[in-house]
C-alpha cells in the first residue's frame, strides 16, 4: 500500500463504507470507492491495491471511529477496580446504540457486512479482533463490580449487546421498537441495556 495521508484515508474508507451500506460487499471496488470520494480513477488502487487490503482498511476505519465514539461518551470510562455503575452505563450505552442506528447506521451496515464476508475469506478474520478489546474492558468493568467469572460474562455481554444492535437495525426489533433517534428509543435502549447489565452482575 502506498503512503497516504490521514485525510486521504479517511476519503477512502469513509466512500468505501458508504458503498457497502447501500449495495452490500459486492458493490465494493476499486473503480466505485474512486467515484464515490470524487477523487481521480486509479485512486483507490494506488493506495490500496488488493481487495484484501482495501477491505482491510475499511474494518480499519470503523475500528478507528467505534473507537472514538466509545470514548465521547465514555461508555468504558472509569478507572481499573472501580466498579460501574449500571444505570449510568446502561444509559451511556443506549445513546451510543441510538447513535448507530441513526447518524452511524452506514458505518455499523458496512461492520455486519465486513462480518459476514470474513465467514468466506478466513483470511480476513484477524482484522476484526478490534471487538477483543471491548470485551476485555467488559470483563474489567464486572471484576471490578464483585461478578464470577468476568471473562466469560464480559464476552457474553458484549456479544448480547451487538446482538440487540443488530436486532434493532436488521431483526424484528427494527419494526416493534420506537423509531431510532427518539428518546422513547434511548429509553427502551436503556431498559434493554440494563437488564443485560443486571444480569452480568448477578
Amino acid at each position: 500500500m502506498a503512503t497516504t495521508s490521514p485525510e486521504r484515508f479517511a476519503a477512502l474508507t469513509d466512500a468505501a463504507i458508504a458503498l457497502i451500506a447501500e449495495l452490500g460487499m459486492r458493490g465494493l471496488t476499486h473503480r466505485a470507492v474512486d467515484a464515490r470520494a470524487g477523487l481521480p480513477a486509479g485512486t483507490a488502487s494506488a493506495y490500496l491495491r488488493t481487495r484484501k487490503a482495501l477491505v482491510e482498511a475499511v474494518v480499519q476505519r470503523i475500528a478507528d471511529l467505534d473507537t472514538r465514539d466509545l470514548a465521547a461518551r465514555d461508555v468504558a470510562a472509569g478507572e481499573a477496580g472501580t466498579a460501574p455503575d449500571p444505570d449510568v452505563l446502561a444509559a451511556r450505552v443506549a445513546a451510543l446504540l441510538d447513535d448507530w442506528l441513526t447518524t452511524g447506521r452506514a458505518r455499523t451496515l458496512a461492520r455486519y457486512a465486513c462480518l459476514l464476508e470474513a465467514t468466506h475469506h478466513r483470511e480476513l478474520r484477524p482484522i476484526l479482533a478490534y471487538g477483543v478489546a471491548m470485551r476485555s474492558r467488559a470483563a474489567a468493568l464486572l471484576a471490578a463490580a464483585g461478578a464470577s467469572e468476568p471473562d466469560r460474562r464480559g464476552s457474553h455481554l458484549v456479544a448480547a449487546v451487538d446482538g440487540l444492535l443488530f436486532d434493532r437495525l436488521a431483526g424484528a426489533g427494527s419494526l416493534a421498537a420506537p423509531p431510532p433517534g427518539t428518546p422513547e428509543s434511548r429509553a427502551d435502549l436503556t431498559a434493554a441495556v440494563r437488564a443485560l447489565l443486571h444480569a452480568a452482575l448477578s
